[in-house]
């Protein structure tokens, strides 16, 4: 999982490093002289708190580089390597926007990442600087990623030719700068830059010489300026002639206080300055950092990663270091959060086992022994998916090829995240985790090339669909970047690019996802010319990624500052175009938009927002840029350099304070590193005054009510030329609203249907409360409707739907399972065995719970409270053992078996059983091993209540069911170290009859095709046959079958009631078959799967089998009767012959938990067909290799109800 960047006001505990950097030096090609740039943040590059790399697709921390990498931005700066140069997980992102969350927390494949939204949230994690990079292929691809294909042909025009938006040609301006060259340093193709920003003229610049062949720096020098760029002084002699250094870190809580790191391959040492860079003071180190992580408050605590995997601890800004543990995952430990945590010096890790497993720990950076060390989470998690963020913690588990998501909010208790129940994620980001609620993009089961967005509660647990189909793209490292960005100053505005018929197009949304809207294009073109647009068909689109290079404006900017404006390239059209582009600015939060420049340009903020600066973006040398204090609507162009320069990057975050901006480039192919310090002050006549003023209301298409409160804004009037100074954005006005349908989204479970009503989903029950929920209390039943979070209305429609308060109904216990923490079926002898008992449905507190381990030793408790964290249990002897759990209470009761092995495992298993039969009658009963095993396997199978199984070394065997009922078989296949098991339930009656069904087409889009949703399908079906028809409810059972097209088959059963039955006989099924019959045919029976998605039920004409019952009379003719006998007697011959199965039951591959049922059952053809037992008929070969084609959930294909386990040594046999 990964975690997204958001820009936060310096002094905040995640602020970014003002004014660092990893530029990349330009990649120069003669012939076209092309010079090219990019971001790069490479192992030392700044990130948030939660900017970490991914491992595995891992759950990655917040503050992701401006391209969301795949790994978790938790501004950890991690040396990996020149090969991650340019990853800037620290850079600032231009106004705190949702960069296109790449990589928010992410589970990817099965793995949790965190992720933050846009720019560079940093916390803590102390990072060298971005580098500015030249001279090698990868700053030329990131150069590309850079220019995003932008025309060539516009990209050679003449610098000097002004943007049509400046208006006419005047005589040229020109801006005081100053030009400093790095004399010696023409060979380095790598620099690292700081600058401190507020209240300080400090500038530090560390260039390297990186040898691409030998993965090492071979040549380094350090540059300090005392004068914001106008002079810079060599340092080298005061670090070590012979030191070369490879990264810089800065304190992020006191700026003045400096680390550089040497070349690993040179030496191991730490050089630490605590006045800006002055001086130094060198240490030698006895291990190799890879990443540093500093504490949010107290800046001489550090965290050092080594190369080696070991977590080390400093408590003297790294003069002395303490081993904390030796078996880290990469990237996955962060610091206590203020006000959470009870220690300030607590440190969450994930800790990796000698077994393969992985365990969320923490202890104090001075007291971490092992007996010191606890767990928040007993059970063990998934290799890299602990991410801390917030107030939120997550992990990741999977059981049985499924992953199940955990989160801890302000550091309660975990509590499984619950997303719509056929999401099934198969890869996961959490983009934000501010304002209390959790964003995260999930790409479902269907999806390949987009995310559907889900935002949660406050608890982080309930999350409810906001958008679908949001486009992602892949970016330079492999990270994922999801398109969608969240304008800063102004909460709850949101710009995303959505796929639509294989279109991608920009929507905006005032209301945190509630609702979405196509953006208006301007009126008019920069001629003036109209501009012909018609919504829907026609609309602005935009190019939502943040420049990976923090050295480039990137192609959408907002800032916290200057709320309201955001400057933007895109296209006007009928979908978003990567050729035809230009570049938009919006003064009024999105609502309007003008078109500033026909070509692509960089464009940064200055003074606090109040001005704009532009540099054209291309490859050939340049001397002039743009700057306007209009908001766009002028621009005045300036000389900033007598000598056209190859430009490289600028630096313009510290300027926001200080009026500078630092150039970065090169004269020509073989000159010195040039920085040109630009001094904007002499534009800036004066100082603002009241009069420089002026109020705008914040609209959302002429409402004035935006997440429900009305806000004016302060800004300087268009125009007024003068100097800001300071923050001078706020709000005058901000009162709130009476709540209207807006200020509401629909609750978990809830879909909307139409423009405000929220209806129940069809898998969820609206009246089942909370496990939580005991007899006597009270809990809050959901209208269906939960006001938005950071939504501030008030009255109005908020006592409507808002959460009604309702007395516990008491439930008996329902849905009881028990499994081991590991999710195995395997345990050691003289180990413990963890058990987790859990229920679905029943009351936790007035539940009495005994578990019987199945060796003699029973154990009871009053309620669940002491056993959340499992039961555990050391088996003295070898062997299998029937695990019982039984819950009680005064409504009912539940129970729950597992049977536990000391065997040697195998992979997965499917158990095939008709979905009926009939009683007396012998059954086929089949297990399908998979993959397919060479050698001997044993078949252990379980009937009804039995505890002694049956034991075949076939795959094969026949039961006859004696009692009517529901009977329960399971079966276990056991070979070398390897044991899985599948169970499943088949409906036993005297007689019955059915029949094929089928669908309407659309069905089959929304078929995810696991058995959790067939059977909640067959219910809704069920439902639907009843309404229509008045048939009990207990004589009609739907089964759909796996596998596309969807089918199902319908079977009309005996009354349950004795009496009922004794009145009744076989020829009553035929009334109720004909009543289903005419209800189907009428296309009466229908159902609503979604909001839109209608599905008719039909019956199948042409069917594989008659109907079946059990009566040896039939009403045929004798002429019937005789081919009849001759056909059955032909069938069981062949039967008994060849061993062959029945053709209708089906095969299929797809893991499930424990407590899913699979029935498998007959056809019928018409009533006047001969009746004919299900073991009468043979079986095609093909429906096996069709079946067991596995569908792919999560990037793993799994099989039926099955778990697979780890060998496990000195096995025991059975």
């Amino acid at each position: 999982m990964e975690a997204a960047r958001t820009e936060r006001p310096a002094g905040w505990p995640g602020a970014p490093l003002a004014g660092t950097g990893f530029l990349l030096l330009s990649t120069w090609v003669l012939a076209g002289a092309e010079i090219t740039w990019g971001a790069a943040g490479g192992p030392g590059s700044p990130a948030a708190q939660a900017s970490r790399p991914s491992a595995l697709p891992p759950l990655s921390p917040r503050a992701l580089s401006s391209q969301w990498p795949v790994e978790l931005a938790t501004a950890r700066g991690h040396r990996q390597g020149p090969e991650r140069l340019l990853q800037p997980r620290g850079s600032e992102k231009p106004g705190g926007a949702l960069h296109p969350w790449a990589a928010g927390a992410r589970w990817e494949q099965g793995v949790l990442t965190p992720g933050k939204p846009g720019g560079a949230r940093r916390s803590r994690r102390a990072e060298a600087p971005s580098a500015l990079e030249r001279g090698d292929t990868l700053a030329a691809a990131l150069a590309e990623d850079s220019k995003a294909n932008r025309p060539v042909a516009r990209g050679l025009r003449e610098e000097g030719k002004a943007s049509r938006a400046a208006g006419p040609v005047a005589e040229e301006l020109r801006l005081p700068s100053t030009s400093f060259a790095l004399t010696g340093d023409s060979a380095h193709n790598q620099a690292m830059v700081h600058w401190s920003g507020h209240n300080s003229s400090v500038i530090l610049i560390l260039t390297k010489l990186y040898d691409f062949n030998l993965g090492s720096v071979t040549e380094s020098s350090l540059w300090r300026s005392t004068d914001y760029g106008t002079t810079y002084e060599k340092l080298n002699d005061k670090v070590g002639l012979k030191t070369v250094l490879s990264y810089l870190y800065v304190n992020p809580t006191n700026k003045r206080k400096i680390m550089l790191l040497s070349d690993p391959e040179m030496e191991s040492s730490i050089l630490i300055s605590s006045d800006e860079g002055a001086t130094y003071q060198k240490y030698r180190l006895t291990f190799y950092i890879q990443s540093l992580l500093f504490h949010p408050k107290q800046e001489d605590w550090v965290l050092a990663y080594s190369l080696d995997q070991k977590l080390y601890s400093s408590m003297d800004f790294g003069r002395r270091w303490q081993l904390m543990h030796e078996r880290i995952t990469p990237n996955r430990f962060y610091w206590s959060v203020a006000g959470l945590d009870k220690e300030a010096d607590l440190v969450h890790m994930e800790v990796r086992t000698t077994d393969g497993y992985a365990h969320y720990l923490t202890c104090r950076i001075q007291e971490c022994a092992e007996t010191t060390r606890t767990g928040p989470f007993v059970r063990s998690i998934d290799i890299s998916s602990l991410v801390v963020q917030d107030e939120y913690i997550f992990i990741q588990v999977t059981t049985g090829g499924r992953a199940s998501y955990y989160v801890s909010y302000r550091r309660e208790a975990f509590a499984q995240i619950k997303l719509p129940k056929y999401s099934l994620p198969k890869d996961m980001h959490i983009i934000s985790t501010d304002e209390n609620q959790v964003f995260a993009a999930v790409q479902e089961w269907n999806q390949n090339d987009t995310y559907n967005l889900y935002i949660s509660d406050t608890r982080g647990i309930y999350f409810t669909l906001a958008m679908e189909n949001i486009k992602s793209n892949r970016g330079l490292m492999g990270n994922v970047i999801i398109e969608l960005y969240e304008v800063a100053g102004i909460k709850g505005i949101f710009l995303a690019n959505k796929k639509v018929d294989d279109q991608v197009k920009t929507y905006i949304t005032y209301n945190k996802g509630r609702d979405w809207r196509l953006l208006q294009a301007p009126d008019v073109d920069l001629r003036g010319s109209p501009v012909h647009c018609l919504l829907p068909f026609c609309s602005l689109h935009l190019h939502l990624q943040i420049s990976e290079n923090p050295y480039s404006s990137g192609r959408i900017s907002s800032k916290e500052t200057a709320p309201g404006l955001v400057v933007a390239t895109g296209n006007i059209g009928s979908e978003l175009s990567y050729t035809d582009i230009g570049v938009f600015i919006s003064s009024d939060g999105g609502n309007t938009w003008r078109q500033i420049f026909d070509e692509e340009y960089n464009v940064w903020f200055l003074d606090w927002g109040g001005a704009l600066v532009a540099m054209k973006h291309t490859p050939l040398p340049v001397r002039h840029l743009w700057v306007s204090f209009d908001e766009g609507h002028s621009w005045d162009k300036y000389s900033f350099t007598s000598v056209p320069l190859f430009v490289d990057g600028a630096l313009v975050e510290a300027g926001v304070e200080t009026q500078i901006m630092t150039v970065f480039g090169h004269f020509s192919l073989r000159s010195e590193w040039q920085l040109v310090k630009v001094d904007y002050k002499s534009i800036f006549g004066r100082r603002c005054t009241k009069e420089d003023y002026q109020t705008w209301h914040l609209l959302n298409q002429g409402e004035p009510c935006v997440m429900g409160e009305r806000k004016i804004f302060k800004k300087r009037k268009p125009g007024a030329q003068c100097a800001l100074g300071h923050d001078s954005s706020g709000t005058v006005v901000s009162e709130p609203c009476v709540c209207a349908d807006w200020d509401f989204e629909c609750d978990y479970g809830y879909e909307r249907h139409g423009e405000s009503q929220c209806v129940p989903a069809f898998w969820y029950n609206p009246a089942s409360p909370s496990k939580d929920c005991s007899l006597g209390q009270s809990y809050l039943n959901s209208t269906g409707y939960r006001r938005i979070v950071s939504n501030n209305c008030t009255d109005g429609l908020r006592e409507k739907y808002t959460a009604k308060a309702q007395l516990c109904p008491g439930k008996a216990p329902r849905g009881l399972h028990v499994v081991t923490t590991d999710g195995r079926l395997v345990a050691e002898q003289g180990h413990n065995a963890t058990f987790i008992v859990l229920m679905e449905e029943g009351d936790l507190q007035r539940t009495n719970i005994q578990l019987d381990f199945g060796d003699g030793i029973a154990v009871s408790y009053a309620n669940f409270s002491p056993i959340e964290e499992g039961i555990k249990h050391v088996y003295k002897s070898a062997g299998i053992f029937q695990v019982t759990a039984y819950a009680e209470n005064n409504l009912g009761s539940d129970t729950a078996v597992l049977f536990l092995h000391v065997v040697c495992p195998v992979e997965h298993v499917h158990l095939r059983v008709p979905f009926v039969a009939i009683r007396n009658k012998e059954v086929n009963i089949s297990a399908i091993v998979w993959p397919s095993q060479l050698g001997t396997l044993t078949y252990f199978w379980w009937f009804g209540n039995s505890t002694k199984p049956l034991i075949t070394l076939d795959s094969s065997i026949s039961f006859t069911f004696l009692a009517e009922g529901i009977n329960t078989i399971t079966v276990q296949v056991a070979a070398g170290n390897a044991l899985i098991q599948d169970t499943k339930d088949i409906a036993v009656h005297e007689y019955f009859q059915s029949q094929l069904l089928s669908f309407s087409p659309n069905l089959d889009y929304h078929n995810p095709d696991i058995p959790e949703w067939r059977q909640d399908i067959g219910n809704v079906i069920k439902r639907a046959l009843v309404k229509v028809t008045s048939v009990a409810e207990d004589q009609i059972l739907v089964a759909v079958f796996p596998g596309l097209p969807t089918s199902a088959e319908l079977f009309i059963l005996p009354p349950k009631n004795l009496t009922e039955r004794r009145k009744g006989n076989e020829g009553d099924l035929e009334e109720i078959v004909e009543l289903l019959f005419s209800a189907l045919n009428q296309n009466l029976v229908q159902f609503e799967l979604k909001p839109g998605v209608q599905v008719i039920v039909y019956v199948t004409q042409l069917t594989l089998a008659p109907l079946v019952d059990s009566s040896t009379g039939h009403s045929s003719s004798a002429m019937l009767m005789l081919l009849s006998v001759v056909f059955v007697g032909l069938a069981v011959f062949l039967i008994y012959k060849f061993k062959r199965k029945i053709p209708w039951i089906n095969i299929y591959a797809q893991v499930q938990h424990d407590k899913e049922q699979e029935m498998i059952g007959s056809v019928s053809q018409s009533e006047n067909a001969p009746k004919i037992t299900l073991s009468d008929f043979t079986e095609p070969e093909e429906l096996l290799d069709k079946e067991l084609d596995p569908r792919v959930i999560g990037g793993i294909a799994t099989i039926a109800n099955s778990e697979s386990t780890k060998e496990i040594p000195n096995c025991t046999s059975v």
